[in-house]
């Protein structure tokens, strides 16, 4: 979603301007002293009115003056997109997995697309899931790249918290390929999905 919007937010007795976020999974709020990062999963009531969001979540009350945005931000807590959506799935797509350990994902890849290739990278594919669990597997990415369209994107999903495949070993592999990240999406509850593209000056 990566919506964001200065706002005032009232919190345990605190009333602070600062910064709202709206992410595909979390609401953040940064401003004074008060920093909140409240998962949709966690949010047991959610309303808009009057220009205020107000969210019940396992801290207490919190809520946004967020003005004519209230409401819009509410739709999206209450209806997230769907993990095909968060990755751009369209019908006409030609698609690789590669190392992707998940057959919910693969099932329902495979449902969304006009063609999905498991464990073979086909040329010309439109998206490469790849699945990554050390850094060292990020070399391939270099000749993951060559079977990309020029507009595709190849999505390294690897598992959350794991100093052995950092956010930031992701980051370089890409840049060495030469590639460039433009998303980062929860993949799931323990893993976590890059987006690289090829730089438009190169296609």
């Amino acid at each position: 979603m990566g919506a964001e919007a200065a706002c005032t937010a009232r919190f345990k007795r605190k009333t602070v301007s600062g910064k709202a976020r709206l992410e595909t999974e979390v609401l953040h709020f940064r401003g004074g002293d008060l920093r909140l990062a409240i998962p949709f999963t966690h949010m047991k009531t959610i309303t808009a009115r009057g220009g205020r969001l107000t969210i019940v979540g396992p801290d207490g009350l919190a809520s946004f003056d967020l003005g004519a945005s209230a409401e819009k931000w509410a739709r999206k807590i209450q209806h997230p997109p769907s993990r095909l959506q968060k990755l751009g799935a369209k019908p006409e797509w030609r698609v690789s997995a590669i190392g992707v350990d998940d057959a919910a994902f693969l099932k329902e890849l495979d449902r969304a697309v006009a063609h999905l290739s498991i464990g073979r990278v086909v040329k010309e594919s439109d998206a490469i899931f790849f699945g990554a669990t050390d850094a060292a597997q990020l070399a391939r990415m270099v000749t993951l790249k060559t079977s990309l369209k020029p507009n595709g994107a190849l999505w390294v999903i690897r598992p959350k918290g794991r100093p052995e495949i950092s956010e930031g070993a992701v980051m370089a592999a890409g840049k060495t390929a030469g590639l460039v990240d433009v998303k980062v999406v929860g993949f799931s509850p323990t893993h976590t999905a890059e987006k690289f593209v090829i730089p438009v000056a190169d296609r």
